[in-house]
């Protein structure tokens, strides 16, 4: 088994939790410059904004929208060495209110691949498994260089262009399946999302669907390859029960979200920075604009050393994480690797 050479997570993914102050503040503490910022109010309900350094500063969409980009100066104004800067929009920087941002290290503005049959924009971080990915579709069965040098797990798209909803691609539903990040849709068959073909080391195919492909206009694309002890993209079936599926990660884990895949439900995401102990139950939902909620009635789990444990049962919501013969998907980035040569124990919650 090949190990990941990362000793220290927080290098290439981090939570940043601050408090907006309705003006122009700058963000620090990220512990390196980010390439991908999602940011997301706690307090009140608001959109996901999500920034690239490919797209550029000031340049947004939306997870739980099918909202075109646009430019909104006041947003997220700089991609900075210990963060981000930050300008008057509500939604990033609302006077008062308790924000979060995951923060996501790739490698810079990018440059030019031409891997696949169309020449795209990449920034990646071969170290962690991530790259930023920009190209223009054609609306005809392509490749697309990626630039990761391993297999993505996971693949959000999202059309720049067209008012429609994120693609997903998951391993662990299959290349004939898609996933929509800003709906609740349960998986489903379509076999012109990915031209039924599975992602190589070098490039992800993109089928003739509009979502993926359109023709003439501009994808933004976030790949996810997995790395022992520091990512993981995977699957586990729910048991209905407040002793609830383990599932082993491998490491503990920072950033955890999760999807039900056989049914209508929403993505439900935790982190270690928002809530410290167990059990976890301050989940925001990034297909909905609603603030943090409270599940500690329903969709509840245990942050572990080696990976997670879901506590919530199959009755009213609680079947977003741990339904009885539900089929889950997730994606958990470490607070700490076991791997390597970190040698630094992570202990039990």
């Amino acid at each position: 088994m090949a190990y990941t050479t990362i000793n220290k997570s927080s290098e290439h993914f981090n939570t940043k939790l601050y408090t907006g102050n309705g003006s122009t503040q700058s963000i620090t503490g990220v512990g390196f410059q980010p390439d991908w910022t999602w940011i997301k109010s706690r307090t009140t309900n608001g959109y996901h904004n999500v920034f690239d350094a490919v797209r550029g500063a000031t340049k947004r969409i939306f997870t739980n929208d099918t909202q075109v980009e646009a430019t909104t100066s006041t947003t997220l104004t700089s991609f900075d060495s210990d963060g981000f800067s930050l300008g008057s929009n509500g939604d990033v920087n609302g006077n008062s209110q308790s924000q979060v941002a995951w923060n996501w290290k790739a490698n810079g503005a990018g440059s030019s691949n031409t891997d696949g049959s169309i020449t795209s924009t990449v920034s990646a971080n071969t170290t962690s498994g991530f790259s930023i990915v920009s190209y223009t579709g054609t609306g005809s069965v392509a490749t697309v260089g990626h630039g990761l040098g391993a297999v993505p797990k996971m693949i959000f798209f999202k059309d720049r262009e067209t008012s429609v909803d994120w693609g997903v691609y998951a391993e662990a539903i299959g290349n004939g399946n898609e996933l929509y990040l800003s709906t609740t849709d349960s998986s489903g068959a379509n076999s012109n999302a990915f031209n039924s073909t599975s992602p190589t080391s070098s490039v992800f195919t993109i089928g003739t669907s509009s979502r993926y492909n359109p023709s003439s206009k501009s994808v933004i694309a976030y790949c996810f390859a997995e790395k022992t002890g520091y990512s993981k993209f995977g699957s586990y079936t729910g048991n209905g029960s407040t002793d609830g599926a383990f599932v082993y990660t491998g490491f503990k884990p920072a950033f955890l979200m999760i999807k039900r895949t056989s049914g209508t439900d929403q993505w439900i995401l935790y982190d270690t920075k928002r809530e410290t102990s167990n059990v976890m139950n301050l989940a925001l939902t990034p297909d909905s604009n609603d603030a943090e909620q409270d599940t500690s009635s329903y969709n509840t789990l245990d942050i572990v050393s080696n990976g997670f444990k879901c506590r919530g049962g199959s009755s009213g919501s609680g079947t977003g994480t741990n339904q009885s013969g539900g089929s889950y998907i997730y994606m958990a980035f470490a607070e700490a690797p076991l791997v390597g040569t970190n040698n630094i124990p992570c202990t039990a919650r």
